[in-house]
């Protein structure tokens, strides 16, 4: 389009994009500059960020602690704030490193023969196991096939009884080495507000526990399911134990409006009157993880819980806030937080797809530690990867390509990070090669 004086809005147009491919969008966003017109871009991108001609950085950090503009200028202005967690990380100042060592596969391996869904040239993968796995090549080669479409769905199928028709293929290898697959995506981790952070970690029933054990709740005969939302007794029932009352409008979108009963606190006067150390239970779900962490500090299982979702950067976030209110990258931490506080077998498979959408640098340094943590325990990481952050951080790379589409699906470099940066064909490795001379200088 050859418009001018135009103001486009553009929300993280690098999402899913390779390198290379992210270079040809800035080119083309370049151009649409040069014609005249303005552009808005939210991005995490270093590359977009190290291209735009102003940056607003907003923070400084999030959810509660977030809200304000720490620096506003060319990219100059940001590198030289000390308080821009932005600048920090573009400046040097703060990286995520590059391991000193990095883990090397053992004898067990997850083999995958003659995979040929979509666009797969009857391809033979290994995928070594209890290592960090990065499945690696430009959009369209393939990658969410083999890994969502053939291994996740197969192994599911075996492992779990799922009803799932896996893709393409002859034949799986390897699978008596592993006792579970979990998938952990950015999904909501519930379709109602009744579901929550409290509720999917299993905090909440320790919660209801504390309040059920309360001299005032023992007297009154009150136990742990009068301070459910979800059953009879304790809750509001003008609103269900919802807080909110849907009304459908016949045209357009339904209108959630707060209980006039309850106010939008879910439960009745009577479970209200119920404190444990001055709070009510609305009042410790309307807590963020923060300070609950300090509140229940007494009760160890309690702690436990909310301390795993503090380690994957969900400090912030409020224990009862509706699943509908959390973005795809809380969710899927939130998930990672309930996988890390269950007791870990040291034989599950971990599938992770492009998981560093809509994350901050410093929340994928944090989700790198988590992914660290599970693979320490002997468990196996594969993740489906554009972020060189993420991809120099891998034990093992399997890169696919040359192309998108027909021209690609075949198995293009494998290896350790430093073995793929050395093979020419693979575009991965160029751009990683770059990324490694940087941080070993």
């Amino acid at each position: 389009s050859s418009l001018v004086g135009v103001l486009y809005i553009l929300d993280e147009p690098s999402i899913g994009l390779h390198q290379r491919d992210n270079s040809k969008l800035l080119k083309a966003l370049r151009n649409l500059t040069d014609l005249g017109n303005t552009l808005l871009v939210v991005e995490h991108d270093e590359e977009t960020m190290h291209a735009a001609d102003y940056i607003i950085d907003m923070g400084p950090g999030a959810g509660v602690h977030g809200g304000n503009i720490v620096a506003a200028g060319p990219l100059d202005t940001i590198l030289a704030c000390e308080e821009s967690i932005t600048g920090q990380y573009l400046s040097g100042k703060k990286v995520i490193p590059v391991p000193e060592e990095r883990r090397k596969p053992n004898d067990k391996w997850i083999e995958i023969n003659g995979a040929s869904e979509n666009n797969l040239k009857d391809l033979d993968v290994r995928i070594p196991l209890g290592v960090f796995t990065c499945v690696t090549g430009v959009s369209g080669s393939g990658k969410s096939t083999l890994v969502n479409e053939i291994l996740y769905k197969e192994l599911s199928h075996r492992l779990h009884g799922s009803k799932h028709k896996s893709g393409e293929h002859k034949g799986i290898k390897g699978i008596e080495h592993i006792d579970k697959v979990i998938n952990i995506d950015q999904s909501p981790i519930g379709r109602t507000p009744r579901s929550n952070p409290a509720t999917y970690t299993g905090a909440f029933d320790i919660i209801r526990e504390v309040f059920a054990a309360t001299p005032e709740a023992k007297m009154k005969g009150y136990k742990n399911s009068r301070f459910s939302f979800n059953v009879k007794g304790g809750r509001c029932e003008a609103c269900k134990g919802d807080g909110i009352i849907k009304i459908e409008m016949q045209f357009l979108p339904d209108v959630y409006v707060p209980c006039e009963v309850c106010k939008g606190k879910r439960y009745n006067r009577e479970t209200l009157e119920v404190r444990y150390k001055g709070r009510n239970i609305y009042e410790v779900l309307d807590m963020t993880v923060e300070d609950a962490l300090e509140f229940f500090k007494n009760i160890p299982r309690a702690q436990r819980k909310l301390q795993t979702l503090y380690d994957v950067g969900l400090g912030y976030i409020k224990l009862g806030q509706p699943s509908t209110e959390l973005s795809g990258g809380e969710a899927q931490r939130i998930k990672l937080a309930y996988e890390l506080s269950r007791r870990s077998t040291g034989k599950t498979v971990y599938i992770l797809d492009e998981p560093t959408t809509g994350l901050h640098i410093a929340d994928i340094h944090k989700l790198l530690r988590i992914l660290d943590r599970l693979v320490e325990t002997g468990n196996t990481v594969i993740v489906i990867e554009h972020n060189l952050d993420v991809i120099k951080r891998a034990d093992y790379i399997i890169d696919l390509g040359p192309e998108g589409g027909d021209r690609g699906g075949t198995i293009i470099a494998q290896g350790t990070p430093e073995e793929i940066c050395e093979i020419k064909a693979s575009y991965t490795g160029q751009f990683l090669k770059k990324i490694l001379d940087r941080d070993r200088n």
